[in-house]
């Protein structure tokens, strides 16, 4: 069934699963039965040439041509290769990570290889999480496909409650910032500083709101089925430290650059100079899987000379709370900044963009401001923003914002989730918006 879910977007996508599947499986039993250490990094480097590889010609073989043909130009070469006209597989970047750390734990006999092909099959194309995450580890998930499930009346009422927060964090918040997003971003040379800078503002709750509500959704959904997958936001805007932010977003993804990069480069015990290097590696890496764009990679540069000086002066615990808010505004200020360029289609829209919203302290700037709010954009919108981020805060101790807060009363219960449908349905935009994150 999760086949037939991926290729009900193209068939002929389902190649591409199929081979890293079969690849990974069978080197997984080749590791279990060897033992000498030559044969098995031969193993393994064949699992990473192949699943790195895939990714290289799918994903980066048009950035390396491009950014080579660029390259001679400026030397004003005439030397031109040609791009592949190729379509990006929707979620190859999740599921090769995905069947990496299958390979590596087997490697380093932190997991013993399964031996059921379908079980195995079942991991990496879990439909729920296949096509943008959580990127799961077969140590959790496997060993669930490997026992009998039965329907569980909490756990589905669980899943269900997360799949509605998902909708409406999706649905009601980041499709309808999007539109202001999207304005800002094609029209920002008309707009005033103030309404550029609102529209910065609204893609960071576009992204986390997308990216979350696709997580919710997934984790929900796989709820119903009895699985429980890794927790991948934790509150992310409520961080006092860009450190503790990235231990609150995509955890999935973030754990894993930790456990497979940082760690055996030696993570931060080496000396200053090589945690910073390590440091450095990991975000560039990041920026780099997000997208084949010099954008990305300069996010994830950007991000990491945020973290450096958290490594070496972390914040001292406080009791003060304006202190706390201040850390928490400021962090927010710090990330909505480095969106920028995650958002923009290059590195001169992002300068271009970023020197349009300076603001020149003019009373007229502020009257545009209101033109944009209030005529062309809807002051609603910003508000079902907020309701969404008072909901977070009280649920913030919960794995999911709605996980504890309903009342205990059945009709009051029943009444909130009727206006929660009510509002998605109201709200829902008329042109559809895809899930960011299927972008990567």
């Amino acid at each position: 069934m999760s086949y037939l879910f991926y290729g009900w977007w193209d068939w002929r996508f389902l190649s591409l699963i199929l081979a890293s599947t079969l690849v990974d499986y069978t080197i997984g039993l080749k590791l279990k039965t060897s033992e000498k250490k030559g044969t098995r990094k031969t193993l393994l480097v064949l699992s990473l040439v192949f699943n790195l590889g895939v990714l290289a010609v799918f994903k980066y073989y048009n950035f390396f041509i491009d950014s080579f043909n660029e390259l001679f130009w400026v030397f004003h070469s005439s030397v031109s290769y040609n791009t592949l006209d190729i379509i990006l597989p929707v979620g190859i970047s999740f599921y090769t990570f995905q069947t990496l750390s299958y390979t590596i734990d087997v490697y380093k006999k932190k997991l013993k290889p399964t031996l059921d092909f379908v079980d195995f099959a079942g991991y990496v194309s879990f439909f729920p999480q296949l096509v943008a995450g959580p990127i799961e580890r077969a140590t959790n998930l496997l060993p669930q496909f490997q026992k009998r499930r039965k329907f569980d009346y909490e756990k589905s009422v669980l899943g269900m409650r997360q799949i509605l927060w998902g909708l409406f964090k999706k649905v009601v918040i980041a499709d309808n910032l999007a539109v202001i997003v999207d304005d800002v971003y094609l029209s920002h040379t008309e707009m005033s500083p103030y309404a550029i800078i609102v529209g910065f503002i609204c893609f960071s709750f576009q992204i986390y709101c997308d990216f979350s509500g696709y997580s919710d959704i997934a984790i929900g959904t796989a709820r119903l089925f009895g699985f429980d997958l890794m927790k991948n936001f934790n509150f992310p805007y409520f961080s006092k430290s860009i450190a503790d932010f990235w231990r609150r977003w995509h955890i999935s993804l973030t754990t894993w650059f930790r456990d497979y990069i940082y760690f055996p480069l030696g993570g931060s015990r080496v000396n200053k100079l090589g945690a910073v290097k390590n440091t450095l590696i990991v975000f560039l890496v990041s920026g780099f899987w997000h997208g084949a764009n010099w954008t990305f990679i300069f996010w994830g540069g950007l991000n990491a000379l945020f973290f450096l000086p958290g490594m070496y002066y972390p914040q001292k615990k406080s009791k003060n709370k304006l202190l706390l808010i201040v850390r928490t505004f400021w962090t927010f200020m710090l990330i909505t900044f480095t969106w920028v360029f995650f958002r923009a289609k290059s590195l001169q829209d992002s300068f271009q963009i970023l020197t349009n919203a300076l603001p020149k302290f003019e009373i007229i700037e502020l009257f545009e401001l209101e033109k944009q709010l209030f005529r062309e954009w809807k002051f609603s919108w910003i508000l079902l923003l907020i309701v969404c981020l008072v909901v977070e805060f009280l649920g913030r101790k919960g794995d999911f914002a709605l996980e504890k807060l309903f009342p205990k009363s059945k009709l009051l219960r029943w009444l909130s989730y009727f206006i929660i449908v009510l509002t998605i349905g109201f709200t829902m935009q008329v042109n559809k918006e895809g899930f960011l994150y299927f972008q990567f």
